[in-house]
């Protein structure tokens, strides 16, 4: 399959200092790397409504929860671009994971064996200089990967607070040049031993 990438913006503000190092990251890919940007701030979803067990679920085919649906489907690799909210992935990312829930009940989309394999990535920028605030973040994505068996690739880590701020940070945007070159494990659950 050819490697396209899902980069799910999750800022509150348009060209922050998240959005600059994730497209520094994206710059690096190869040429031919199909690459789809989807703002969930101009894509708002609603509320997500939980009828995991009061409701039947139908496939959304319009609106931004059918985008959002079908480009995380169509996508091998899925880039979560949040800042650090509180510690952890912003409100508009929430939501949109959230619906991941709702999406594992969608008839004809057996969306848990369709994600397993691909890689979840994550995209952050903090004001912060100690990194391990960020741990709640990481450990969100990392444990929805493992849920879904995905593969994870980690969180490229930026520091900035001003917008522009993160590309004073040297160190980020040097790891932003080799960040998806890597290879990324299958994602792990911290209870589960080899």
């Amino acid at each position: 399959m050819t490697r396209r990438f899902l980069f799910v913006l999750g800022s509150s503000r348009s060209d922050g200092n998240t959005e600059l190092l994730a497209r520094g990251a994206a710059e690096q890919l190869p040429e031919g790397v199909e690459q789809q940007w989807i703002d969930l701030a101009a894509h708002p979803l609603p509320d997500f409504e939980d009828l995991r067990h009061d409701s039947d679920h139908v496939r959304p085919t319009r609106g931004n929860v059918a985008l959002l649906l079908d480009a995380t489907l169509a996508a091998t690799d899925v880039v979560i671009v949040s800042p650090l909210y509180w510690y952890s992935v912003s409100a508009h990312v929430k939501r949109y994971l959230d619906y991941w829930s709702g999406w594992l009940r969608t008839p004809g989309v057996d969306f848990k064996a369709t994600m397993a394999g691909r890689t979840l990535w994550g995209v952050t920028a903090l004001a912060h200089e100690e990194q391990e605030v960020a741990d709640p973040l990481v450990g969100t994505l990392s444990n929805s990967a493992a849920y879904l068996r995905m593969r994870f690739g980690g969180v490229l880590l930026g520091n900035g607070s001003k917008p522009g701020d993160v590309l004073g940070d040297t160190e980020a945007l040097a790891r932003a040049k080799t960040f998806f070159a890597q290879d990324a494990p299958l994602a792990r659950f911290p209870y589960e031993t080899d």
